[in-house]
């Protein structure tokens, strides 16, 4: 019972970072847009953020079953929000809404959030962090690269 329990709680922790999935892409207006050289083939984002996810997902598990949900601060609850919040709205301003300013303060958001939440989890459960690296690599490019598609598609 104790293992069905505790995949269940995995789970939990895992399915709402993939809600923004279910928004519908526009495709034609992301390859209408100029890219960078740098720029990945699309299955690198479905790869590494499903990777990216589910360490996160560790992460989160790991501090809930140290110290119980109820018993982890606020200060980290808020922090994992925002970073929620940051990174689930990529994905609606930047395909939905074609805004890519938007969809650069975006990720500037998640970027910042995800060091927030980064140092909160290292305050809670050092070993939870490693499963945070990933992410903190990947809102860092995802960064940059907004940035970049931002200012060659607003230049003349």
């Amino acid at each position: 019972m104790m293992i069905v329990k505790r995949t269940l709680l995995f789970i939990i922790c895992l399915l709402p970072w993939f809600f923004s999935s279910l928004i519908p892409i526009d495709l034609a207006f992301y390859q209408s847009l100029k890219l960078p050289f740098f720029t990945p083939p699309p299955i690198f984002y479905s790869i590494t953020w499903t990777i990216t996810y589910i360490g996160i997902a560790i992460s989160i598990y790991q501090l809930i079953i140290k110290f119980s949900w109820k018993h982890i601060p606020e200060s980290y609850k808020k922090t994992l929000l925002i970073n929620y919040i940051f990174n689930q709205l990529f994905t609606v301003v930047f395909f939905y809404l074609h805004n890519t300013f938007l969809g650069f303060i975006s990720c500037i958001g998640t970027f910042v959030s995800c060091l927030f939440l980064y140092e909160e989890t290292t305050n809670l459960n050092e070993a939870s962090t490693k499963y945070l690296n990933p992410y903190v690599l990947l809102s860092l490019f995802a960064t940059i690269l907004s940035l970049t598609i931002y200012i060659i598609n607003t230049l003349p």
